[in-house]
C-alpha cells in the first residue's frame, strides 16, 4: 500500500474511537456512567497511541522500513488529542471548572499528579512536532526535547495503575512495552557510543 493511502488509513483508524464516543454519546451508549466512558476511553487511547508513536523508531530499525517514520507524528498527535480530550472531560464534565478542587486534586492524589504531570510534558512536544521546528532548534536539540515522550508515557502507566489499584494487568502490560521500547533505545545507544569510542580510539593509536 502506498505511503499517502497509509496514512489516510491511520488517520481514520486513531479517529474513530473519538467518532464512537461522539456516536455512542447521542444514542445513550455510553452505559450507566458516561462520564466515567468517555474518561476512560480517552486516557487509554491516549496511552496507546503515545507507545505507538514510540514503537515507530524501533520497528522501523528492526523491519528496515523507514516508512513507518512518517506515521510518528500523526501517532503523537493523535495521542495528544485524546490527552485534551481526557483532560478536558475531567475538567469540564467532572470537576465543572472547580479549578480550586482541580488545584487540590492534582496536589493531593498521586495519580492524577501523575497523570497530569504526564500531560502537561506532552505540550512542547505537540508545539515542537512541525518541521519547522526541528530546523528552528536543530535536530540534536529537537531530539533532546523529544525524549520527554517517554517520561510521558512512564507519568500516564503510572497514572493508569494508580488509578486501577487492584486489577493492574492493564496498565503492565503498556508497561512492559514501554520498558521494552526504553530498554531497546537505551542498548542502540550503548552501541552507538562504544562504536564512536572504539573509532576515537582507533584514530589516537594511528596519530
Amino acid at each position: 500500500m502506498p505511503i499517502r493511502a497509509a496514512k489516510r488509513v491511520v488517520f481514520v483508524a486513531a479517529l474513530a474511537p473519538a467518532l464512537w464516543l461522539v456516536y455512542a454519546a447521542l444514542t445513550d451508549g455510553l452505559g450507566a456512567n458516561p462520564i466515567d466512558k468517555v474518561t476512560d476511553e480517552t486516557g487509554t487511547w491516549t496511552l496507546r497511541l503515545l507507545v505507538a508513536s514510540l514503537a515507530i523508531t524501533p520497528v522501523r530499525r528492526v523491519t528496515g522500513w523507514n516508512g513507518l517514520i512518517r506515521f510518528r507524528r500523526m501517532l503523537g498527535l493523535f495521542a495528544f488529542f485524546y490527552a485534551c480530550l481526557h483532560f478536558s472531560t475531567y475538567v469540564v464534565l467532572d470537576q465543572f471548572f472547580a479549578m480550586d478542587a482541580i488545584v487540590a486534586d492534582v496536589i493531593k492524589r498521586p495519580y492524577i499528579t501523575a497523570g497530569f504531570t504526564g500531560f502537561v510534558l506532552m505540550i512542547p512536544l505537540a508545539l515542537t512536532s512541525t518541521s519547522a521546528s526541528i530546523q528552528r532548534l536543530g535536530g540534536r536539540n529537537w531530539q533532546r526535547l523529544h525524549r520527554l515522550a517517554y517520561v510521558s508515557a512512564t507519568a500516564g502507566v503510572v497514572h493508569y495503575w494508580w488509578l486501577v489499584k487492584a486489577d493492574t494487568t492493564r496498565p503492565m502490560r503498556y508497561g512492559t512495552v514501554l520498558a521494552v521500547l526504553l530498554g531497546a533505545r537505551l542498548l542502540w545507544a550503548w552501541q552507538r557510543s562504544s562504536r564512536e569510542r572504539l573509532a576515537g580510539d582507533g584514530v589516537a593509536r594511528r596519530a
